[in-house]
């Protein structure tokens, strides 16, 4: 089994990577809605044509497009920010869990991303596996879509 001060220090890396991984999302999908918003400004000269008119317009429907993404990234962190990633034997809000010998992070829901040559996923606490494991421990077994799954690791 794993050490307590070893597990703290693992689980910090993986939270710290998780982070990482959404603030780079934030700026990516901040930087798409300022270069639409810029490009939707017209510039100060009186007369604007027909062309120039409907760019702005379509640029702005594209700035208020990556509005969204701002937002879902913003609320992102602002759950990581505010998860209890204390070391847990129970698959809960902030665990790192492993099952079908997959590595996840109970927060909210990510793209793969590595550490340590390990690949994790982050899962929301709204999601259906979630929901079917949600209170196990290690060994524990759950089913999802007909299929069973065992609780490898908690941590």
């Amino acid at each position: 089994m794993i050490g307590q001060t070893d597990a703290a220090a693992r689980k910090k890396i993986i939270v710290d990577r998780l982070m990482s991984l959404e603030e780079q999302e934030l700026a990516t999908a901040q930087a798409h809605y300022d270069a639409f918003l810029r490009d939707s400004q017209l510039d100060g000269r009186e007369g604007h044509d027909k062309d120039d008119i409907a760019a702005s317009r379509e640029n702005a429907d594209l700035a208020a497009a990556f509005d969204a993404p701002v937002q879902a990234h913003h609320a992102k962190i602002d759950v990581i920010e505010n998860t209890d990633f204390s070391v847990t034997d129970t698959v809960q809000p902030g665990a790192v869990i492993r099952f079908n010998n997959r590595r996840f992070i109970v927060c909210v829901s990510t793209t793969r991303f590595d550490v340590d040559g390990q690949t994790y996923m982050g899962i929301s606490t709204q999601s259906p596996i979630y929901l079917a494991m949600v209170g196990l421990q290690e060994g524990d077994v759950f089913t999802h879509n007909g299929t069973e799954f065992e609780v490898q690791e908690v941590l």
